[in-house]
């Protein structure tokens, strides 16, 4: 659009310019003489002031104009006067040289091929436009069925197995695709045959793409890359057309990898829409099917794809023959972390304090996107404190930051409200350090957050764990009502602080009685789904169980929630001094870390100590 723009502003100016030159010629440039009245004239006659005239009839005889020539003045005056008769027998009375010019005829060209000529130009330049207008329109409907996939080609900056820390066993699966990609003969000469598509599934912020470039970086072979998205638009067969254009573009790049993100927005399993089953969704996926099975088996085009719902995914599209291989990526263990962390600090100066092993066993749970944005807050930090160089105190702080959200330290908190806060969060703390499960403390803060926290309680994970016990989960209840018990014992009133901790408490219960069996009255059967509710397929559906069943449900729900919150206030009341002389110091210093909370606990007990 811009260059049409561009283009049609360059024609108007040319027709301008001819059109100012032509209104400068036919005028003969007089617009620069200036005019003189008749009176002047007979003045400057009479005191002989006059060099010379020139006299052009017009053809409206006897009018006509005069060029005077002063004897002062070398640029000529003109005037016009309505008999050019007298005017010269006036001239010629007082000895004034002068010349009368024929009548002026305007010639053909300037009377007519020129108009002709003008006309002619501006239809051309009409026509040129419309014929533009028409092409661009058609170009764009042309093109609205062409993949949008976006084209790597090798011999630009790629990414390797190198760049791909913390993946280990996923990058020696994807290997073989490698080197198929890069002696494809070996494979066929035996008769063996590369999986057609590869399934790449985990949680987001893993490092799916990154695998998926790191693919085609090894090879060395041009890399479609295209979003699930993309394929679907309002208009029926959009989305099969710009299937087929991709598929027709990689057959001509071929041996090459096409990379599908978020491949779920575009492969949801079929028949599960609202307005019926033959939507352009599924148009769309029709033909992806299609051409994953139809093109030859050894035509050197490998389909990767991406995607956290895979449990969304029609099972035509999961079967061999188009997505054969599925590679998990997961959450990387706390060495994972360690190499990822070393991959991050790459351009970053650290200071002498900063420990990677520290951070990667602190971080558990984070993705490889987790850590990045974990370093580039630290980085921010350093920066906005006038460093060029990155310390453990940035980290920590970013650790939080990213965990729980900013402080706001400038928030006005009454006492009232910091001497809850501060119980509360001492409840939350004691628990976590005496039961052996879910510790230990991190760091206690009644410091607001920015996600609407009046103060937080971060334990420190001590490991890595692929899954929980039922005394991990029982502990963790009863760990959620540490701030509702330590309200209850010394406010002697409860406050909307612990809703939160009541509703995680209250899922983890249920998940353990409907989902993972540790209800001895309930049994061991699955009430539950692990799925999210896709409504499409779930809309109609029941309980597949009684009204006896979900009563006996929640009453095993409220017996572990009640049991649990017993247990918590016994274990608060037994260590009631660590819970005031906590709280008193966190009004003090608003935010305590590890070792000056245990310390607490080593303090020689002085009774009950009130605030």
């Amino acid at each position: 659009m811009k260059d049409s723009s561009k283009g049609i502003g360059f024609y108007v100016l040319i027709i301008a310019l001819v059109i100012l030159f032509v209104y400068m010629f036919r005028n003969g440039f007089d617009t620069r003489m200036a005019s003189y009245s008749y009176q002047r004239f007979e003045e400057a006659l009479e005191n002989k002031e006059i060099s010379y005239v020139e006299i052009h009839p017009n053809e409206q005889v006897p009018t006509g104009q005069l060029l005077i020539t002063l004897e002062d003045n070398d640029t000529p005056v003109k005037l016009n006067v309505a008999d050019v008769k007298e005017v010269q027998e006036q001239l010629d009375d007082n000895g004034v040289p002068n010349y009368m010019y024929d009548i002026e005829k305007e010639s053909t060209f300037m009377t007519t091929i020129l108009p002709l000529l003008m006309m002619g130009g501006m239809c051309i330049f009409i026509l040129m436009f419309m014929n533009r207008q028409a092409n661009g329109g058609n170009n764009k409907m042309m093109n609205f069925g062409k993949s949008r996939a976006t084209l790597i080609l090798p011999d630009t900056k790629s990414i390797s197995f190198k760049d791909v820390a913390g993946l280990e066993e996923e990058k020696e699966e994807l290997e073989e695709v490698v080197d198929f990609l890069k002696e494809p003969k070996k494979y066929v000469q035996v008769g063996a045959r590369i999986p057609k598509g590869v399934l790449l599934v985990g949680p987001p912020g893993t490092g799916k793409t990154l695998l998926a470039k790191a693919v085609a970086g090894e090879a060395g072979v041009p890399f479609y890359s295209i979003s699930g998205s993309d394929f679907v638009e309002m208009f029926v067969g959009v989305g099969a057309s710009r299937v087929r254009d991709l598929f027709w573009e990689a057959k001509r790049h071929a041996p090459c990898i096409v990379f599908i993100d978020e491949i779920d927005a575009v492969a949801r399993r079929r028949g599960t829409g609202m307005g019926g089953g033959h939507d352009e969704r599924e148009q769309t996926l029709n033909q992806m099917l299609v051409e994953m099975d139809g093109f030859g088996v050894n035509e050197g085009i490998i389909v990767m794809a991406a995607t956290n719902r895979v449990d969304i995914l029609d099972p035509a599209i999961l079967r061999p023959g188009r997505f054969d291989r599925k590679v998990g990526v997961g959450k990387p263990d706390v060495r994972g972390r360690q190499e990822i962390l070393q991959v991050h600090v790459k351009g970053k100066s650290l200071g002498d304090d900063v420990n990677l092993a520290e951070i990667a066993q602190a971080t558990a749970g984070f993705t490889g996107a987790d850590l990045e944005n974990l370093l580039n807050e630290a980085a921010i930090l350093a920066a906005k404190a006038n460093r060029s160089y990155i310390v453990q105190n940035d980290i920590r702080q970013a650790f939080v930051k990213v965990g729980i959200g900013a402080e706001k330290r400038s928030k006005v908190i009454s006492d009232k409200e910091k001497r809850i806060t501060a119980y509360h969060e001492a409840g939350h703390a004691i628990l976590f350090h005496v039961l052996p499960d879910v510790g230990p403390v991190h760091t206690v803060s009644i410091i607001p957050t920015g996600m609407g926290a009046a103060g937080y309680t971060m334990p420190l994970p001590g490991k890595d764990e692929m899954f929980q016990t039922k005394g991990q989960m029982l502990q963790e209840i009863v760990v959620g009502f540490g701030g509702r018990v330590a309200e209850e014992l010394v406010i002697g009133d409860v406050t909307t602080g612990a809703s939160q901790d009541i509703k995680q408490s209250t899922e983890l219960a249920r998940a353990m009685v409907t989902r993972y069996g540790m209800s001895e009255k309930v049994g061991m059967i699955n009430y539950g789904s692990d799925d999210e509710v896709f409504i499409g397929r779930d809309l109609a559906h029941t309980r597949g169980y009684g009204e006896n069943t979900q009563a006996l449900i929640d009453s095993e729900v409220k017996r572990i929630v009640d049991e649990s919150y017993e247990r918590a206030k016994k274990l608060i009341l037994e260590h009631i001094d660590v819970l005031h002389s906590c709280a008193a110091l966190l009004i003090k210093e608003e935010k305590i870390g590890r070792e000056q909370f245990e310390a607490l606990f080593d303090e020689p007990k002085e009774g009950n100590l009130t605030i």
